[in-house]
Formats: C-alpha cells, structure tokens, sequence
C-alpha cells in the first residue's frame, strides 16, 4: 500500500455523503474492484501553507504512516491511500456506528457479557498498539467503532505516537479531557501506555453508568472530579508527585469505594477497573496484564459478536458515524485541527 499519484478516484464508487469538516470530506462508498465493498473513503485537503502550519498535513500523513503499519482485527483498516491533485485520499472499513451512539441509546440492554466484549475488544487492539509501542493518545467512546458485525475497531490515529525512547519528551495535551489520566493533566510529558489504560478505565465506566464518569468542565475541575472519587494522592502513594509540571495541592479527598458507584458491579470487574483507575501510572495493568485479569475468564462469557447490540437509528448512526463526527481538537503538536473527522 502507497501514497500514488495514479487516479483511483473511479475505482470507489461514491453512494453518500458523510461530512464535512475544514480539512476532510467524508463519503461512503463502494470498491468497484473487490465485490463492490463498502467503504468509507476520507478525502484530506493538503498542500496550503496555512494548512500545514496548522498542522493538518503533518497529522494527516502520521495517521497514514501509523495506519499502514497496523494489521489487527480490532484496529481501523486503512484500506487504501491515493493522490489526487491537491487532495490525499484515505480509504477505510466502514464502520456503522461507535461505542458513545451504543452507550446513549436507552433502547439498548448493556449486560455484563456485552460490556465485557466491549472491553476486551477494545483491550486486544491496544495492546496489539503498545507491543508496537505506540500509545493512541485519544480513546473515548466515539473513537471506538463498531460494525454490523459486533466487531469493535480502535479508530481516530491523528494523537498516535510512537514511545519508543522511554526518555522522550512528549505534549501533554492529548486525550480528550474526560478520558485524561491525572499525569496528563498535572502537565506531565514522560508518559506511556498508563494514559491510554487510565482512559480505558473511563469508558468501562461510562458502559457501567450510561453517562460520562468524570466529566470536567476544565482541567482543574476534572482534578477535582477525579480525586473526591478516588481519593486526593500524596508523594507517599505517587513518589514524584510533586515535581509534575502544573501540579496544585488540592484539598484531601477520602477514598470512595468502587463498589459504592458501581453497585451491581461483580468483584472481578471492580478488581479490574480499580487496576485501570489507580492514580499514580506505575500501579496500572498493563493491557496484557488485564487480560489475564479473572474478569476474563469468569463467568459470564463476552457476548458474541453477532448477538452484540445496535443503536435503534442505526441509519442515522452511520450517517453521524464512520469515522465522521466533527470536532475540534489540539492536534498534540500545537496546532488546532478545527472540526477535524474522525476516523
């Protein structure tokens, strides 16, 4: 797979329009070459001075580069990536729907088999990530896509970077606050893959509740939000606390127990999320220690993939979704990708 300049263009079939944002336009269409595949097809406007030093091309052509690298059941695939004139076009799986249309619809029953699907999905992906040494960056439930299938797929690789060098200094302003470990928001740049799980942690938790854990109005709110839950930590249970760039002192918050919120909760799956939910990064699992974890192989089994539920308004959740939701975020670099879709 390559960047090409030949013109592909005829070879997808366009079948509607998803959205537009500043610098994409998304379709969905069909590979009239591969038995008339649906795909969703990301068209990003390059070339302009102005764009690039908002970052848009250097985000765009990571997201490529990582996407070629990756082959994994529960990673987007990057189908195909050609040029044309000024414009580069990404082809993707079509997705139908994501996790946060899943976790709104009051239609759909969450049982304890379907959130552990869910979760262990989304743990085999991030895993096959970190082996790679790649952290996402960016997980939250509309970055975690689903199919028809029940087949869920980590998407959205424009915040992905390697960690190869256990040195490297990196920006902390990734992940979109809710999901945002408390190393993050004390303005930490040595991190690794504890951000990606603390977020992970978020999102069981948003599945157990049907709506958002620690939603922060600010980063200092969500500090706040974080520590009355799990308690206000102190050099002696985080060494190195301290000497984090932004840190405060904030007020001493009691502990409260997990059990307490989740209350229908089994204890394997509190044991679990308490390992995603510590606040200093060194005490988190890893991905492959979570999947170790007993919540794995006790009962009840993950449900299926094919008995997995669908949003009622599946058809407008494919409109809404595939990789096409506005937004705006930091590109992690400085620079401010306005409206940027999602895939």
């Amino acid at each position: 797979m390559h960047v090409s300049g030949e013109n592909r263009l005829q070879r997808y079939e366009k079948i509607e329009f998803l959205g537009e944002g500043q610098f994409a336009t998304v379709y969905k269409a069909k590979d009239t070459k591969n038995d008339n595949k649906i795909v969703a097809v990301k068209k990003i406007k390059l070339g302009s001075r102005e764009e690039a030093r908002d970052g848009i091309n250097r985000t765009a052509l990571r997201e490529i580069k990582l996407l070629q690298e990756l082959k994994h059941d529960h990673i987007i695939g990057l189908l195909d990536v050609f040029g044309h004139r000024s414009n580069v076009s990404l082809v993707f799986d079509f997705m139908d729907t994501d996790l946060e249309q899943i976790i709104k619809d009051t239609s759909i029953i969450l049982t304890p088999g379907t959130v552990k699907a869910y979760i262990l999905m989304t743990l085999q992906g991030l895993e096959y990530l970190h082996l790679l040494w790649v952290l996402h960056r960016d997980l939250k439930p509309n970055n975690l896509l689903v199919n028809r299938q029940g087949i869920l797929k980590l998407g959205d690789f424009g915040l992905a970077k390697s960690f190869a060098s256990p040195t490297r200094i990196y920006t902390h302003q990734v992940v979109t606050r809710w999901y945002r470990a408390p190393e993050l928001l004390f303005g930490s740049r040595m991190y690794g893959t504890g951000v990606d799980v603390w977020a992970v942690g978020c999102i069981m938790a948003e599945l157990l509740l049907r709506v958002p854990f620690l939603p922060g109005e600010s980063d200092l709110d969500q500090l706040t939000r974080i520590f009355s839950t799990m308690g206000t930590p102190t050099e002696d249970n985080w060494p190195g606390l301290h000497s984090l760039p932004d840190f405060v002192q904030f007020k001493a918050f009691p502990v409260i127990p997990l059990r307490h919120i989740f209350t229908a909760a089994a204890d394997d799956l509190l044991q679990l999320l308490s390992r995603f939910l510590a606040l200093n990064p060194a005490e988190r699992c890893t991905c492959s220690e979570a999947l170790q974890m007993p919540y794995f192989s006790n009962k009840p089994a993950p449900t299926p993939g094919s008995a997995l539920p669908l949003p009622a308004s599946l058809s407008q959740a494919a409109i809404d979704k595939s990789g096409t939701k506005r937004k705006v975020t930091d590109n992690g670099e400085g620079g401010s990708l306005a409206k940027r879709l999602v895939f």
